[in-house]
């Protein structure tokens, strides 16, 4: 029953785990990502506005925002550094991303059309050596004819702000210019790159793209947070799985520790088996009477595996801040982890399954030794009594 209860909770506890990490990392991913993005065959969106007054008729879209994307250089003090440029109308953004929420310093709303102000990832400060109203030069890669040359085309920014998503890949590699300045810059006078659009069920993303992909036709493109980052997150389904697998190894261990229980069992009762079996008792019922002893074992250890799990599961972080101030040390320490808690997110499904799964190993554990009780002869054991 102990083996049981281990080896259920463990995998209770550590599965919540990693679904907790997943969803942390999915909600700064969505943070910075729209749920579901509208683009059309060529540079840029000609009409954003009819596309979203389309988009808008959906019931699950509940927010959008244009943008301009695009790449570029951003050298300062002598430092260079490639970042993806993302024009934004900072009104707008605020309902279709939580980067408003993510400032460090400065607002969405600094960004002025016409100013050419610039906000960057925090990881950027640290690279280039800048802060709030240091100037950077942007570097895009359009050429520019002179009468000297083919010039490369640059523009300086003032930066009004810096945000933190907690995703090294954003906070390095992303800035964040109005979009007016943007749609200069690149030379996209009318139009924008795309349409940002944010939906009240994240999970319904693929099939609202398919919906909108098929009214607006085939000259544009729909696409989903799911396709975005299609391989990072089945990487993490892959080694949720391989997880589950590896734990249940735990609950395999326990199950055969009644195997070897009940095979003890049943060679120390072997006369008392004998003696029912004299007394008409049958070998269908000898092997019943076997099979609900180790059925009782996997059952009561499995239920108080789930009660121990799911109890360990919501209260993880408590658990490890007692850890912590215990033993003085820091398990996710935050100059080193970008997530420095532990999340837990407790699905029924996951449960479901773990205590399904003992209990039919549990189960399976007590058929080799109830046939063997059942096949006990009562001449046999009784012949040196």
């Amino acid at each position: 029953m102990l083996g049981i209860f281990l080896g259920v909770a463990a995998l209770i506890t550590v599965l919540s785990v990693m679904n907790g990490f997943g969803k942390e990392l999915r909600d700064r991913i969505l943070g910075v990502v729209s749920h579901v993005t509208i683009s059309q065959t060529g540079a840029k969106l000609k009409d954003w506005k009819s596309v979203a007054r389309i988009a808008k008729e959906h019931e699950q879209v509940t927010a959008m925002a244009p943008y301009v994307l695009g790449q570029g250089m951003l050298n300062s003090k002598g430092s260079v550094k490639g970042v993806m440029v993302r024009g934004i109308l900072p009104d707008q953004e605020a309902g279709v991303s939580r980067l408003g929420n993510a400032m460090k310093s400065g607002a969405l709303a600094d960004l002025k059309p016409g100013e050419y102000g610039m906000i960057i990832g925090s990881a950027l400060t640290w690279k280039l050596d800048i802060d709030v109203g240091s100037y950077v030069s942007l570097i895009v890669p359009q050429a520019l004819a002179t009468p000297a040359g083919i010039m490369p085309r640059f523009r300086r920014f003032k930066v009004v702000g810096v945000f933190d998503v907690g995703m090294y890949e954003y906070d390095s590699g992303l800035t964040l210019i109005h979009m007016d300045d943007a749609a200069a810059l690149y030379r996209i006078p009318e139009g924008a790159s795309g349409l940002r659009l944010k939906i009240e069920d994240l999970y319904q993303a693929p099939e609202v793209a398919l919906e909108l992909q098929d009214k607006l036709g085939y000259a544009f493109i729909t696409r989903d947070w799911t396709r975005e980052h299609a391989n990072f997150f089945r990487a993490l389904k892959i080694e949720k799985r391989v997880m589950l697998v590896i734990l249940l190894l735990i609950v395999a261990v326990a199950a055969f520790n009644i195997v070897s229980t009940l095979v003890m069992v049943v060679t120390d009762k072997q006369s008392d088996i004998a003696i029912l079996r004299t007394l008409g008792l049958k070998p269908s019922s000898v092997m019943a009477v076997f099979m609900v002893q180790g059925t009782i074992i996997g059952v009561v250890g499995t239920a108080l595996g789930v009660l121990g799990g799911v109890a360990l599961a919501a209260n993880v972080q408590e658990v490890v801040q007692f850890i912590e101030g215990l033993f003085k040390f820091k398990i996710l320490a935050a100059d080193v982890y970008y997530i420095t808690d532990l999340p837990s997110d407790i699905h029924s499904s996951d449960v479901i399954v773990i205590a399904v799964s003992s209990f039919v190993m549990s189960i399976m554990a007590t058929i080799y030794p109830a046939w063997r009780a059942s096949r006990v002869q009562p001449a046999q054991a009784l012949r040196y009594e």
